[in-house]
């Protein structure tokens, strides 16, 4: 399987081109990874419970800010993964080492999004 890539020099399609290939990453995610399905899917109910709240614009500033971090986190941790297991297909201390770096981030990033909402909901419950 060979793959020829070219780079592109002109500043706007070679911009043009790393969008696409952006999008067509953040598509595979979304559509392959089932925690980011699961993330995804509690971004859209936190939108929804942004309408019905009437958050403010600081709020939605937080809430799309922690939807942003996890995901792109999530992402992240997903190519470490992809990678590592790649290199090194059969289990490996070291490697198992990485991949739980890299889950750690996520939970940070997903107890950051944990709080922010307490922070923004939990009055409207209470």
């Amino acid at each position: 399987m060979s793959m020829e890539f070219e780079k592109d020099n002109s500043f706007f399609t070679g911009r043009l081109k790393s969008v696409g290939f952006a999008v067509k990453g953040a598509l595979k995610l979304i559509t392959t990874e089932h925690s980011v399905m699961v993330q995804s899917s509690i971004a859209v109910l936190m939108v929804i419970a942004g309408i019905y709240f009437d958050i403010d614009r600081y709020e939605w500033m937080f809430q799309i800010f922690a939807f942003g971090l996890v995901l792109s986190i999530e992402g992240l941790n997903t190519a470490v993964e992809k990678v590592a297991d790649f290199v090194h297909p059969d289990y490996h201390e070291r490697i198992g080492f990485i991949k739980d770096i890299a889950a750690g981030a996520v939970f940070f990033a997903a107890l950051t999004a944990i709080i922010i909402g307490l922070f923004i909901y939990l009055p409207r419950l209470v």
